[in-house]
């Protein structure tokens, strides 16, 4: 990855493959790679699902916050961020200011497929109809996502190989 290539954020829902694809985002880019879940459960010693239990999401939400300018600070250039990331105002002009954001687009059907061995350690997917919580996370979020995104990819019937590709396409494309 050259120095004067945009960093390149992943946002979207749960299950659109932003982990997945930031890794072989970075692999292709020879790039570092920053996943904010990861690096918030490696901070604390807990899983997602504990922390918002134990703290409740506001707490999360400020750490997230955080985790994202530390990432950015220290050189990412592949940034995986959690789903929930864009509801702070903060966070979307830091990641539209500083990214190439990339919203990958999933279906609230093909995210609960996606997810469906993860229900139990998915905290807003906790008590009830996956596909029904999905689909009103969807609904709450797309705003923000709209808002941030630079380019949008369509993710469903693809596999990460495949959307990274397409990531890689959209983004090295001239902007018309």
């Amino acid at each position: 990855m050259h120095a004067d290539e945009p960093v390149i954020a992943l946002i979207g829902l749960m299950g659109a493959g932003k982990s997945a694809v930031a890794r072989r985002l970075a692999e292709r880019l020879g790039a570092p790679v920053a996943d904010l879940d990861a690096m918030l459960e490696a901070e604390t010693g807990q899983s997602v699902a504990a922390q918002f239990a134990g703290e409740g999401e506001n707490s999360f939400r400020r750490r997230e916050s955080r985790i994202l300018a530390q990432a950015l600070d220290a050189g990412a250039r592949v940034i995986a961020c959690g789903g929930g990331v864009v509801l702070d105002p903060t966070n979307r002009a830091l990641l539209r200011s500083r990214c190439r954001v990339v919203w990958l687009e999933v279906s609230p059907a093909e995210a609960a497929r996606r997810v469906a061995d993860e229900a139990g350690v998915r905290p807003l997917l906790a008590g009830g109809d996956p596909i029904a919580r999905l689909t009103a996370l969807a609904r709450e979020r797309a705003p923000q996502y709209q808002a941030t995104a630079h380019l949008r990819v369509p993710t469903d019937g693809r596999d990460p190989d495949a959307i990274a590709d397409a990531v890689l396409a959209a983004v090295r494309e001239p902007a018309a």
